[in-house]
């Protein structure tokens, strides 16, 4: 019986299993140091109270559980080091898996440069105990401000890095959320200022230039203060400095600066990677060095038919899921690998409460509740069928504890 070992219950990984369970002769393990699926994109809504943990966790021992493969297991390992020429994989808790073939799935993390000094003071919300961190020390400062309404109003000023779609939906939605906050309690003492630094001359750059448009009015309406053009050069405990001599006394910093390949990736050695560490692999995606080794999602180098380099989002990462696994079900049966071509289906930014802007294939772009009511589709079209893993996983759970 072929073994296959995916590291990481991400989105890529999560796809990737849904495609090998078509075949019940194959032993599947998914490994995670994490006991949940993330979903990251609904995260701001978590943290802007709209959903709860629930919401954006998926239980990885129920999920595995759920799927009508006779051979599929879930371990909550930490993967240390892999030993590709004898296909050994090496964990933390002194477990050693074997494989005969491996999807790496292991996502990405935030790209902190190590030129900034004082990076360790800022919110990274790509980590779930990092948002649950932030989201309680958000509240809280909101707390105190009506707590001492009567004294003195001091300012709240939360400065966001990046204005990428992470940098751009943080912002909207704690722009929102305060706002709503405030008039709902009749809180006069709001004076809760958002500022967006974007290294570029505009935010979202490379998005569509209608897309951009629709964001930027939308933020100008919520109150968010964009500065361009300018990086953060360094930050202390309690102020945030500009190179443009400019400096800003901050209550919270979250930097969304940008993404690179999870820090597993530094020990892969003998695995070609790019500058952000992000393993290469060639159009079937198989790592250049061993053809039984694929890379999938956020923490590979994935490009379409034409050789363009494909933005890390949930789209590739079912795009490549699925080719990969594909692939390994077809070598498995002795037939030639196929050719993966992700395609990006569209971009979907929250921008605050019910509102969102859409660019669905470059053609069509909305906005509002429209646009909010077609970013809530698409996600519930990825949770819905897990949700039915998940339920019928843990009835299978609790019927054998």
């Amino acid at each position: 019986m072929k073994r296959v070992v995916i590291i990481g219950g991400g989105y890529g990984g999560v796809y990737a299993i849904q495609e090998l369970s078509k075949n019940k002769d194959i032993s599947i393990t998914l490994v995670d140091k994490h006991t949940y699926h993330h979903l990251q994109p609904e995260v701001y809504d978590f943290i802007a109270n709209k959903s709860n943990i629930a919401d954006v966790t998926i239980d990885l021992f129920s999920l595995c559980a759920g799927f009508d493969h006779p051979n599929l297991s879930f371990k909550n390992l930490r993967v240390t080091d892999i030993n590709f020429d004898e296909q050994n994989i090496y964990t933390e808790e002194n477990e050693t898996l074997e494989y005969d073939y491996l999807i790496i799935a292991a996502g990405s993390r935030t790209n902190f440069p190590k030129g900034i000094e004082g990076l360790k003071n800022t919110d990274d919300l790509k980590k779930l105990h990092r948002a649950m961190y932030f989201k309680q020390s958000f509240e809280n400062a909101l707390f105190n401000k009506i707590m001492d309404e009567g004294k003195k109003c001091d300012n709240t000023h939360i400065a966001v890095i990046g204005a990428g779609l992470s940098g751009v939906e943080i912002a909207s939605e704690m722009a929102y959320y305060a706002h709503k906050f405030f008039k709902r309690g009749s809180f006069a003492c709001e004076r809760m200022k958002i500022t967006l630094v974007s290294s570029k001359d505009t935010v979202l750059p490379g998005l569509h230039p209608k897309l951009i448009k629709m964001s930027e009015k939308r933020l100008k309406k919520l109150g968010v203060n964009v500065i361009k053009n300018t990086h953060m050069s360094s930050l202390d405990k309690e102020y945030l400095y500009l190179d443009n001599k400019n400096q800003i006394r901050y209550s919270f910093v979250i930097f969304a600066g940008g993404i690179e390949a999870a820090r597993i990736s530094e020990t892969f050695k003998n695995l070609s990677k790019n500058k952000k560490g992000q393993i290469v692999v060639n159009e079937y995606l198989q790592t250049k060095e061993y053809k039984n080794v694929f890379a999938i999602g956020d923490i590979a180098e994935v490009k379409n038919i034409k050789g363009e380099i494909q933005p890390p989002n949930v789209t590739i990462a079912r795009e490549s899921g699925k080719g990969a696994s594909r692939n390994i079900l077809r070598m498995i049966e002795g037939k030639e690998p196929l050719a993966c071509d992700p395609k990006l289906e569209g971009t979907l930014i929250a921008l605050g409460g019910y509102y969102a802007a859409c660019d669905l294939y470059g053609k069509v772009q909305v906005s509002g509740l429209i646009g909010y009511i077609i970013k809530h589709f698409v996600f519930l079209r990825y949770k819905v069928p897990l949700l039915k893993y998940i339920h019928k996983g843990y009835e299978k759970r609790k019927t054998t504890k």
